[in-house]
């Protein structure tokens, strides 16, 4: 199980709506290690509706630099672009130009984390307001959800480097 996070609006109001952002890992396998992601989406309660607020988040994401492809992008190698991830204490901190979020992670996910260096970052274009924040998202509900070709392919994929407090 893991849990959604919304992100504070910037101004009440926004044609994004409520977005929110949910951390979670692969299994790993004795080929591959525990992977760390991040989705971001819209609950699609924005003030000029779903569809609005889909084009909206498309329009940010391309403004970064990121494809709305599906296909994944490694930062900054692949893709110049204002996306920070800094993960210690056992919070993620995801900067972007038009998001900036804090959230909670489990120890499992910090880890896998700083192993692997990266995270992978999902932002969906298309809203989920079945996952709210602060409810409970078996991995089941998720899968089944990501595991949509339509949406993998009108979401920009993006692997970023992960920062780290110094010592």
């Amino acid at each position: 199980m893991t849990s959604s996070t919304d992100v504070p609006a910037r101004q009440e109001g926004s044609v994004l709506g409520t977005l929110t952002i949910v951390p979670w890992t692969s299994e790993p396998s004795s080929n591959t290690p525990r992977l760390p992601f991040l989705t971001v989406y819209s609950l699609g309660d924005g003030r000029d509706g779903p569809e609005a607020g889909e084009k909206a988040m498309r329009a940010n994401l391309e403004k970064l630099g990121l494809p709305v492809s599906g296909r994944p992008v490694e930062l900054p190698r692949e893709a110049k672009s204002a996306v920070t991830l800094l993960v210690e204490a056992q919070q993620a901190v995801l900067t972007t130009p038009f998001l900036k979020v804090q959230c909670p992670v489990p120890p499992k996910w910090q880890d896998a984390a700083h192993k692997n260096g990266t995270v992978h970052l999902i932002c969906l274009t298309r809203p989920w307001p079945h996952a709210a924040p602060g409810q409970e998202i078996s991995p089941d509900q998720l899968r089944s959800f990501l595991d949509d070709d339509e949406l993998r392919s009108a979401s920009a994929h993006c692997v970023v480097p992960v920062l780290r407090l110094r010592r």
